[in-house]
Parts: C-alpha cells; structure tokens; sequence
C-alpha cells in the first residue's frame, strides 16, 4: 500500500531497491541521462530550478497531497549539508503536524522526536545519538549503555551523543524537539 515518489536523483534509490516509483519530480538537474533512459516511462513532474522548495521538499509535499500518513525519505541524509539539515527540519515539522516520517540512507536513521514518549528496536548494539533541536526537559532513556532520567539537554550539547542500545530503547521528555540519528545494526 505504499506510494513512491522520486526526487530527482533519488531515482537512484528507487532502482537500487527495485522500486518504479509512480511519479518522478524536481527539475532533473543532477538526475544523469542514465536514469532518465532507464525511466523514461515514469510520468514525471518537471519544476524550474529557480523554485523556492527543494526536489526533496516538492516529493513530500506531493506525497501529503495524495494522502500520505507516513514519510520514508530514502537518501535524506548525506550529500550536500543544507539538503540533510533542511530534510531534518521537514521530519520535525510533519512530527509536529502528526505526520509519522523518518530518514534513512541505508547505514544511518533519522527519527523527529516532540514531547512524547517513544519505543524504539534498532537490534542490541547500535549507535544511538539524541540530538536537541531546542532545549529538552525531562529526558528519560532506558535500553542504552548510559540511561537518563529527568535530564535536561540546552540546544547544541552533544552529551546524548554515541550511546549504545542494549535492546529495545524506551525514550521520553517532556518539552522541546530533537532529532534521534541511530546507526543500526545488521541482522542476517
């Protein structure tokens, strides 16, 4: 039941999952004439590249438009800085906007967190980084090498960096937004 929507040279994403997307957008400048022959059938949305949204943001609107509950951005992260911090401030906003989304390229996953509480299963022995997006309070983290309880995190701290899960994770607070980048591990 899930719709995929390319973006751009997200398209390479798509193949490598062996996804045909039902619609390709943006304005196909970083795209390559490989992808565009190899796609050529998928009905495609062009936009001028003097838009004021990025090819990223244009597939997830597109993606709302047509009723989507729920936002996977495969590729969201890496690449050029701005594109990555402007997709992890579009998952905080869908959170915000009760849209469930996350961020993934394969090695690493980002998760938009608001006050609440969380479970998470991301396999025994993975990375787990709580990035404040804005000061937090009441911090509670269990599943994790180094738990919290009631902590507060000021904007900018990297102490809720690199910590380890030991299974399922259990995480809440009580004000603010942060973003959970985990590095999970493999399972065969």
């Amino acid at each position: 039941g899930a719709r995929v929507i390319a973006a751009d040279s997200g398209m390479k994403h798509a193949s490598a999952l062996g996804l045909v997307p039902e619609l390709w957008v943006g304005d196909f400048d970083s795209a390559g004439s490989e992808l565009m022959l190899d796609y050529a059938l998928v009905p495609r949305q062009t936009h001028s590249a003097d838009k004021d949204a990025t090819d990223g943001e244009i597939a997830v609107a597109e993606a709302l438009r047509l009723g989507a509950s729920e936002i996977i951005l495969i590729g969201g992260l890496g690449g050029e800085s701005d594109h990555a911090t402007t997709h992890l401030g579009m998952a905080l906003h869908l959170a915000r906007s009760g849209k469930k989304c996350f961020i993934s390229n394969g090695d690493e996953e980002a998760y938009p967190l608001i006050a609440g509480t969380y479970d998470f299963d991301f396999g025994p022995q993975s990375r787990l980084s709580i990035v404040p997006w804005s000061d937090i309070t009441g911090l509670d983290l269990t599943g994790v090498k180094w738990p919290l309880k009631d902590k507060a995190l000021t904007l900018g701290t990297s102490f809720t960096m690199s910590n380890a899960t030991l299974g399922p994770v259990k995480l809440s607070f009580t004000s603010g937004i942060a973003i959970a980048i985990t590095y999970p591990t493999q399972t065969e």
